[in-house]
């Protein structure tokens, strides 16, 4: 396998490379996107094929046909998650960006599963509130958080709220590069995540677990 750009931040490069060559199970296609991804400017916002192998597992695990994505990119992550579903599957997937999310589509169609997967280019919190007003509250089974991070909290409530009981919620990013244990970091983007992680650990809500893949993705189970 051609070594991942974007590869789990803990791990040494022999130990990653270990990792990948014995646990990792990369379809062509999902290969293909991710080393057309690797060569963009902005590739470091690319999960890692860890990440989706996780994501596909967790989906085939809840038995998930109604998924949540807040931040497509290049559509890596839908794109595990699609081929983890049954045919009568469906994501909503939210993006600001026509430019990275016409790749997605490239290999959403490649894959036959396009029909999957509706998106909706805008603030991903419009989005949410649109479905939770058109009544939508509890009738999601996965839900998937990679996007901006000063709007995670809102991003977290609101998918709680659309997660059926028993659904789950995959949170992307949750170490920042390691910006998280910097006291004297308080940049916007890092007192965001502390204050999730935070919330999270103390959310009765939800039974949780972090990851230590990648950039650490916390876990949580809706009650």
């Amino acid at each position: 396998m051609t070594p991942p750009r974007s590869k789990s931040i803990l791990f040494d490069d022999a130990f990653y490379a270990y990792l990948v060559d014995h646990w990792v199970r990369e379809p062509d296609l999902l290969r293909r996107l991710r080393e057309e991804t690797d060569a963009m400017p902005n590739a470091g916002m690319q999960i890692g094929p860890e990440q989706g192998q996780l994501m596909g597992l967790l989906v085939k695990l809840l038995g998930a046909r109604r998924c949540l994505e807040v931040g497509v990119f290049t559509g890596y992550s839908s794109l595990a998650v699609a081929l983890a579903m049954p045919s009568d599957g469906c994501i909503v997937a939210c993006d600001v960006s026509d430019e990275y999310t016409s790749v997605a589509r490239r290999y959403w169609a490649e894959a036959g599963v396009a029909d999957r997967i509706a998106l909706h280019l805008g603030p991903a919190v419009e989005t949410l509130r649109t479905l939770l007003e058109q009544g939508q509250a509890g009738t999601y089974d996965f839900a998937f958080v990679d996007a901006n991070k000063g709007d995670y909290d809102a991003y977290y409530e609101m998918g709680l709220k659309l997660l059926r009981p028993g659904g789950a919620m995959l949170i992307d990013n949750v170490f920042w590069h390691g910006r998280v244990l910097d006291e004297a970091d308080q940049s916007d983007d890092v007192r965001a995540i502390r204050d999730l992680n935070a919330k999270v650990r103390a959310d009765e809500r939800v039974d949780l677990a972090v990851v230590p893949i990648c950039d650490g993705v916390t876990l949580v189970r809706k009650r």
